[in-house]
């Protein structure tokens, strides 16, 4: 069972370190298996707006692109993804931006055009194995807004190994209902509001 640290604690927060969590756990019959950061480290990736693409002059698989978000006015950047379009969200590493592996993003000029810095795949930033193409991030982030804020990834997961006997623990629900009992305090459910049904749809069921 992987539990990440922000989310336990937006159900219940004991106002213990990870330490000491891990060790209370641990004196608790749930064994931690490991404690690791949600995503590798990088800097000076920030959310970009792609505002238009154009082809490259001088090559047929590369794209120019006007991007938001590394300051006052849009900035120039070479892509090769295929699913780069007008309107979508994505990581942007800027000049001087460090990427998972000791990757440095410089200006330079690609094919004779320059590039401002680097739209991101979900592997060039350590986030999963996904590289056909860049990573489309949702509507509602912030253009400029510092990506690790932007997805949360300032966070520590730890590995609960579960035995068969405490499948009680083996949700988000379950592992701050244990925290709470290990504090001595109480465990309130969050507030859940019922989603309306959004279908029309009817389906005819015979006994």
């Amino acid at each position: 069972m992987r539990v990440s640290i922000e989310w336990l604690r937006s159900l219940f927060d004991p106002g213990w370190d990870v330490p000491e969590l891990c060790q209370r756990l641990t004196m608790a019959g749930l064994e931690v298996e490991a404690v690791e950061p949600a995503s590798p480290e990088f800097s000076g990736v920030v959310v970009g707006e792609v505002l238009a693409v154009e082809r490259h002059p001088a090559a047929d698989r590369l794209t120019v692109c006007q991007v938001a978000g590394g300051g006052a006015g849009p900035l120039q950047v070479v892509c090769g993804a295929p699913n780069v379009h007008p309107g979508m969200k994505t990581p942007f590493a800027l000049d001087g931006a460090l990427l998972p592996g000791g990757l440095a993003i410089r200006r330079t000029k690609l094919r004779g055009v320059e590039s401002a810095g680097m739209l991101c795949s979900a592997r060039e930033l350590g986030l999963a194995e996904d590289h056909e193409g860049i990573l489309e991030l949702p509507a509602d982030c912030a253009t400029g807004g510092d990506l690790r804020a932007a997805l949360a990834l300032d966070d520590t997961v730890i590995t609960l190994n579960v035995t068969p006997n405490r499948g009680d623990v083996l949700s988000m629900i379950g592992v701050a209902r244990e925290v709470a009992a290990l504090a001595g305090e109480r465990f309130a459910l969050p507030a859940l509001e019922p989603l309306a049904a959004v279908h029309r749809e009817r389906v005819e069921v015979r006994l």
